[in-house]
């Protein structure tokens, strides 16, 4: 079922946020029939697309389709859209819903796609939206968050990926889904918001230890294992948070950790491989284009299992390589030789 069928017609949608991401999803809607416009942070960049049609920087290869319309004008992108994506990396986030509030209806569905924490408050996504837009609109937005396993590429291709909408508004994720699900997208509806996008922050600190255990040419024992006590983590949080615990055994939580830490097009699992083969974090951040995630949510995962007093010893050991210079292999030493216990 495509968006004929939902509660929001054909658009337009507004996506804010034109990295790999936020024109994936450009792609995905225009195929499915609407119009969108397509909001770039850098004019330059949107003024590139609508000429090559093509985003060169952060998804070269796909054709962006005649459907979207790049801009750099956030008020054009905004104006009577029937659904807003942001897209954006999450250390802007709060920025640019400030910036989008002025010209947001508070009846306007806002679909967060960002897979981060605000590093300065610890908050999710949905956390934000509420602190920034609730008091331009004295209520509550309507928000959704979107996630699961996807590489945007894939995505962008039209191979077949399932993902999934929570919101606690469960007759808006029912709308979104149907909006969204087609052929090669399939939706699932959760109202554990919590759950999921603590899951698709905190995999992201995993990914990046599965790429040193890579960089270091351990084998599939060792990612195995990583992966599975990476989960155990990521749902500790959770439930202290308050989030389920059987959230983070779905497509938000093991489908996306798996991914992520396998997947050759993942951000955070190649920021890992080259700390593994010994680069410095400064000198790859710098030669990268897109964000990883990963890095700063690393920190901001530190500090809010801090607060709720849960142990992430795959975490604590990230954070120590990434922000306290310690060596990937004595981080990996330091987990193998940690005091035993039962699972």
């Amino acid at each position: 079922m495509s968006g004929a069928a939902s509660g929001f017609g054909k658009g337009p949608w507004a996506v804010i946020g034109a990295g790999g991401w936020g024109t994936a999803l450009s792609v995905v809607l225009a195929r499915q029939g609407h119009a969108v416009r397509l909001w770039a942070r850098r004019p330059a960049i949107a003024a590139a697309i609508a000429e090559q049609r093509e985003n060169t920087v952060y998804l070269p290869g796909v054709p962006v389709p005649p459907a979207v319309q790049p801009t750099g004008d956030l008020a054009a992108a905004l104006r009577g859209a029937v659904g807003v994506i942001l897209a954006a990396p999450s250390a802007h986030t709060r920025a640019i819903l400030a910036d989008m509030a002025p010209y947001l209806s508070p009846a306007t569905p806002l679909i967060s796609a960002t897979k981060g924490l605000e590093l300065s408050s610890l908050m999710r996504m949905s956390e934000l939206a509420q602190d920034v837009l609730r008091p331009h609109f004295n209520r509550p937005p309507r928000h959704a968050v979107l996630s699961g396993p996807t590489f945007a590429r894939e995505v962008a291709q039209g191979e077949p990926a399932a993902v999934v909408i929570a919101s606690a508004d469960s007759e808006l994720a029912a709308d979104i889904q149907s909006c969204f699900s087609d052929a090669t997208l399939r939706l699932y509806t959760s109202t554990d918001v919590t759950g999921v996008e603590l899951g698709a922050a905190v995999k992201n600190v995993i990914a990046i230890a599965a790429g040193i255990c890579d960089g270091l040419g351990l084998g599939a024992n060792t990612r195995a294992a990583l992966i599975a006590r990476g989960l155990a983590e990521m749902g500790r949080l959770a439930a202290a948070c308050g989030g389920r615990r059987e959230t983070l055994s779905g497509l938000a939580g093991l489908g996306d950790l798996v991914l992520t830490c396998t997947g050759d097009l993942s951000r955070n699992r190649t920021v890992g491989l080259e700390l593994g083969r010994g680069r410095s974090l400064e000198e790859i951040l710098a030669s990268r284009p897109t964000v990883a995630e990963g890095v700063n949510t690393c920190a901001a995962t530190m500090r809010l299992a801090s607060r709720h007093g849960v142990e992430m010893p795959i975490t604590e050991q990230m954070h120590a390589v990434l922000f306290q210079q310690r060596a990937p292999r004595d981080a990996v030493r330091a987990l193998m030789e940690r005091s035993l216990k039962a699972e």
